[in-house]
């Protein structure tokens, strides 16, 4: 995955032959996907019947009637969008197909049964049960569920909404803004046509990567982030059997493993009331921070053709609007990865902790886990393709090693006791020196609202009794 917002990344490279580079690089498969849905059966310009001196042969001459009709009927969705930044039905329904149509491994989506249903159902209890000796935080999942893959991006796409819509907005308003303002009404029609088509490309970009991580996740919590619903604990026995095909170890257990995951996640984020707008919250301090080159920006801008949207399409993937980096965003992201690095690590101590005893793979899962994220994973690439956030999971170590001598030191009760507010955790430096955190004196923030509540109520008698 390109490691650009949205997957933006670079034009490829022009061949020494112009013509049958032309031919290649219009191939389904080379230079990212076609949000026009025209595949590898275009000739796709200069190369087809027609060529150059026939566009609409060039464009629409090897379709079929059918695959015609889908391109004109998705073109038209494109330019009629008048919604958001995102065009989130196209970005539905472009997962949905990519689910339906198998994923990178080649395995398609099913239902789930009735036997798998009952099985991550009674794991899930378990994991519970186990979880109960090694938190104080008690169980956050209502229910459990078993999802298949397209159940995964129905019930993940709000939240994803929920992400992605500040980047793209803060990016989409560069496109209106590169105009001098007594031109903004002559250009009128150009930027409504750029707003829609960008909106769909950003649809399109996010529907692929949606799609193709739901062929690759387990859960809702792969991220460290809360994408399903409150109150669910969801797994996705298609991807768990996957998953475990190359370990081997029993099924059972590697599906009480992932539950015992997914389980934790839930009870972290249902008794934590502020982390997870802490968390998202630091996702829309990146987004505001977002500075886009409105000077190269201009320069595209006035070389578009409104009647040609692939030239949009090829700006859009060579970078029209990456990013640069700010001090803003830096900040932001900082906050996030630690906070996702002081998430994952809790949840890797206490699922180790519950696990140990119990499983005979544990420290084999364990380095398993550790190691898909340390790798940049399929959950990282994604997260970065679509807001543009890189990750830094190598902290994972250092924050569940300092988990574990908050146990060690303080106990149970001591270690979850941090998370009641957020000024009480470990900082990006606290995960350099561990030990030093461990032993520092920590503020007792029950005790000074404790405080300040008590001075408020002798406030308010002392107004009373001046009465």
């Amino acid at each position: 995955m390109s490691d650009t917002p949205f997957g933006f990344g670079l034009p490829p490279e022009e061949p020494d032959n112009g013509d049958e580079g032309k031919k290649k690089g219009n191939q389904g498969g080379q230079g990212g996907p076609n949000p026009l849905g025209f595949g590898a059966g275009l000739p796709g310009g200069a190369g087809g019947p027609g060529g150059a001196d026939n566009p609409f042969a060039a464009m629409f001459g090897s379709m079929n009637p059918n695959d015609l009709g889908a391109a004109f009927q998705q073109l038209g969705q494109m330019l009629s969008y008048e919604g958001g930044p995102v065009n989130w039905d196209m970005a539905k329904d472009i997962a949905r197909q990519t689910v339906a149509q198998g994923t990178s491994d080649g395995v398609k989506d099913a239902s789930v049964g009735i036997a798998e249903k009952s099985a991550v159902e009674e794991a899930m209890r378990l994991a519970d049960h186990w979880l109960d000796d090694v938190t104080s935080l008690p169980s956050g999942a209502a229910t459990a569920v078993a999802w298949s893959r397209a159940e995964w991006v129905e019930a993940t796409l709000p939240v994803w909404k929920e992400l992605v819509d500040p980047v793209a907005e803060r990016v989409g308003a560069a496109m209106g803004g590169v105009l001098p303002e007594e031109m903004q009404a002559m250009a009128g029609p150009l930027l409504g046509m750029m707003r829609s088509m960008g909106g769909a490309m950003f649809g399109q970009q996010i529907g692929q990567a949606v799609g193709t991580l739901a062929g690759e996740v387990v859960g809702s919590t792969d991220i460290g982030l809360p994408l399903g619903p409150a109150g669910k604990a969801a797994l996705l026995p298609l991807n768990i059997e996957s998953f475990g095909k190359d370990l081997s170890v029993s099924s059972d257990e590697v599906r009480l493993y992932l539950a015992l995951r997914e389980a934790a996640h839930a009870r972290l984020f249902a008794h934590v009331p502020w982390l997870r707008s802490h968390l998202f919250g630091a996702v829309e301090g990146y987004a505001r921070g977002i500075k886009v080159d409105t000077s190269k920006l201009e320069d595209v801008v006035g070389q578009l053709d409104p009647s040609n949207p692939e030239q949009l399409q090829e700006a859009l993937q060579g970078g029209m609007f990456q990013p640069q980096d700010t001090p803003e965003q830096k900040a932001a992201l900082a906050r996030l990865e630690t906070a996702l690095a002081l998430v994952e690590g809790w949840v890797d101590a206490v699922v180790h902790e519950a696990a140990k005893p119990r499983l005979t793979s544990a420290d084999a899962m364990r380095e398993t886990m550790r190691r898909r994220r340390a790798s940049g994973g399929p959950a990282e690439q994604t997260f970065a393709t679509l807001i543009g956030l890189e990750l830094r999971p190598r902290r994972l170590r250092d924050a569940s090693r300092l988990w574990a001598s908050l146990t060690d030191a303080r106990g149970v009760d001591g270690r979850d006791g941090l998370w009641e507010h957020p000024d009480m955790l470990p900082t990006a430096s606290d995960l350099d020196d561990p030990d030093g955190f461990v032993h520092r004196e920590q503020l007792d923030f029950s005790e000074i609202d404790k405080m300040l509540g008590e001075a408020a109520q002798k406030r308010e008698q002392d107004g009373e009794d001046e009465k």
